[in-house]
């Protein structure tokens, strides 16, 4: 398959990953508020983020039942179906029933996510997650505007009715299409007990695990720990709703869109190691834009317009190579799993930094807490070292044909392909080969490599 179609096929289903996140947290309180809900139940919804935080639980499922891609539309079916039994409730004098359809269809948004990131996956070589990342990134920010924007104003315009209706269609053709993504082969273990853990036994059986899961927590810390106090900052310094929904809706997304897009392109061409620790930086710095403007108040609204679109640009390369990482370090067969709890792992810090961050802006002040989150970006950095050692590479093109074949004859773990049943049997008659070939190895000094491509 050529890397164009690969990318059209990532920007399709992170286009139908991010469009119901945009109804779940812009468009249903919109209808919800405007239909009568108390603002008791309004904060309730705020409850619909679990699901997000613990897909991890139900992640397994996902890999070991089914495709991915059956998975990807039963889900937006479900999500269809739920829209569309929604529109008669009435939000006034919420039901259980209503309660019922908003969880399920966070829920169900949250599973989309799971098989879609399991899919990426499992469809990309390590070598074209840089610049599919940059897609991905574009076509969610693109699914979040389009449902969190275009379908309030049509609600507006044209009804909540006719706009309830064209989201489940839409969602019907994702589902139609996702029915008719390409099969991509991948051997994984049978389901069984021990198969349950061997995502987390081959996270942890890797050299460096701990220092590896410290540069996931605290790679993002500095851009999440702002992330909470930026719109406050907008507000105490003057700027209307109109101005901040121009810097959000408008200029903030396209620049993020922009900025995803070049990390994508700078990784194709110099790789995720390089994505990590140079885009990282400039999404480090560009919090000191903030600082900045918040301690030289006379730059006045162009500033904290110039400030926004350094940060969401800078934000959208830092954010393309950290995605591109966590996808590389995942084993193909466990890819829902893992994929999932290093989601989980990284929003860690992002609930305890934002948690903390209004508190800390009250005693220190816009400007030095902005410059704060600068020092605490750079930790990660130290971390760079193990960091480069987890990311693998492609199978590089001159490995020897014969080798290949034995490798595929006893049934490859980095090789998704085959029967389980045709390589047991292959195994024993070609085990001869292969202990010769381990002894001309040793003899030779072969460097010995572990799980995935990952250097011991």
């Amino acid at each position: 398959m050529t890397l164009n179609r690969k990318l059209l096929l990532v920007s399709l289903i992170y286009f139908a990953e991010g469009f119901p996140l945009g109804l779940i947290e812009q468009t249903l309180p919109v209808y919800f508020r405007l239909h009568g809900m108390s603002l008791v139940h309004m904060g309730l919804l705020s409850l619909l983020s679990l699901p997000y935080a613990l897909k991890f639980l139900w992640a397994p499922a996902v890999d070991f039942l089914g495709a991915r891609r059956h998975w990807i539309a039963a889900s937006q079916f479900g999500m269809a179906a739920c829209i569309v039994v929604l529109m008669p409730l009435d939000p006034s004098d919420p039901s259980a029933f209503l309660w019922a359809c908003v969880v399920s269809l966070a829920v169900l948004s949250a599973t989309q996510d799971i098989a879609v990131d399991a899919y990426s996956i499992e469809l990309l070589n390590a070598s074209e997650l840089g610049i599919a990342n940059g897609f991905r990134q574009a076509a969610y920010r693109v699914a979040l505007v389009v449902a969190g924007g275009l379908f309030v104003a049509l609600g507006g315009w044209a009804g909540w009715r006719l706009t309830y209706l064209c989201a489940a269609a839409l969602l019907g053709v994702c589902c139609f299409l996702s029915f008719r993504l390409p099969h991509v082969e991948v051997q994984r273990p049978r389901f069984s007990a021990q198969s349950l853990i061997a995502p987390v036994k081959d996270f942890l059986g890797r050299p460096g695990v701990i220092q590896v899961a410290a540069f996931i927590l605290l790679y993002k810390l500095g851009d999440m720990s702002m992330g909470p106090m930026v719109r406050p900052f907008w507000l105490d310094r003057g700027l209307s709703t109109t101005e901040i929904g121009l810097i959000t809706g408008t200029l903030g997304v396209l620049a993020a869109i922009v900025g995803g897009l070049a990390g994508g392109l700078f990784m194709a061409r110099f790789g995720i190691f390089h994505g990590i620790w140079f885009l990282g930086l400039w999404q480090s710095v560009s919090n000191l834009f903030y600082a900045w403007v918040a301690a030289a108040p006379q730059t006045g609204h162009w500033g904290i317009y110039s400030a926004s679109i350094a940060e969401s640009f800078c934000g959208g390369l830092g954010t393309a190579a950290f995605l591109a990482f966590m996808m590389s370090i995942c084993r193909k067969e466990f890819s829902a799993t893992q994929y999932a709890l290093l989601s989980a792992l990284f929003k860690i810090t992002g609930i305890l930094a934002g948690s903390l961050s209004g508190w800390a802006t009250n005693e220190m002040g816009y400007a030095h807490y902005f410059a704060l989150t600068f020092f605490l970006s750079l930790p990660a950095f130290a971390f760079l070292g193990r960091v480069k050692k987890w990311i693998p590479t492609d199978p590089a093109p001159s490995e020897p044909a014969h080798s290949r074949h034995l490798e595929l004859a006893v049934g490859d773990p980095d090789h998704h392909g085959g029967s389980p049943d045709r390589t047991t049997t292959q195994r024993a008659a070609t085990e001869p080969f292969l202990e010769e070939a381990s002894i001309r190895a040793r003899s030779t000094h072969v460097p010995q490599s572990i799980g995935n491509g990952y250097p011991a």
